[in-house]
């Protein structure tokens, strides 16, 4: 059986990919119209980040996926954004615990219950989401090799294997 853990290393492994493509071209930090103006390094940057808030606060038991740091490095330094995203990658097999997840200021916070584990699959799916909308800014850049699960959901690829047979 396939664990959350490979299904995350599979999705950082293929922006990896994705990535150093894009290392000598511009086109990381570049705005594209497709996205709202926004750009491929600032979607990786959101997906580091939040991964980049589970692992810190994983320690403490404590997450706030509301405070991340926004370094705009990752957005703009295809280098750095692909070095974080490994270390990332070799830091993620840890034990299941329990964990507090915060949503919104320290005013008027809220609060739930998870855990580790559902919450590596929460940023699985959401790099998956981010992985998608980066397709979205690269498709009219021919030269560039994505993966055919690129930004697709486990559920969605399983569904299209079933209906071609």
């Amino acid at each position: 059986m396939t664990t959350v853990f490979q299904k995350s290393n599979e999705a950082i492994q293929d922006l990896i990919n994705v990535l150093t493509q894009l290392a000598e071209s511009g086109r990381y930090a570049m705005s594209s119209e497709a996205l709202s103006d926004a750009t491929i390094g600032q979607h990786t940057r959101h997906i580091i980040e939040l991964y980049q808030c589970l692992l810190a606060g994983y320690s403490i038991g404590e997450v706030n996926y509301d405070d991340r740091k926004r370094n705009v490095l990752y957005e703009t330094n295809v280098a750095a954004a692909v070095s974080e995203l490994k270390r990332i990658q070799a830091e993620l097999l840890m034990p299941d615990k329990q964990l507090k997840i915060f949503l919104g200021s320290e005013k008027d916070p809220v609060c739930i219950e998870s855990n580790y584990y559902r919450e590596i699959l929460y940023n699985l799916e959401h790099c998956i989401h981010h992985q998608a909308l980066i397709k979205v800014g690269l498709v009219f850049f021919k030269d560039i090799n994505i993966s055919e699960g690129f930004g697709i959901a486990s559920s969605t690829l399983h569904y299209r294997n079933q209906c071609a047979q």
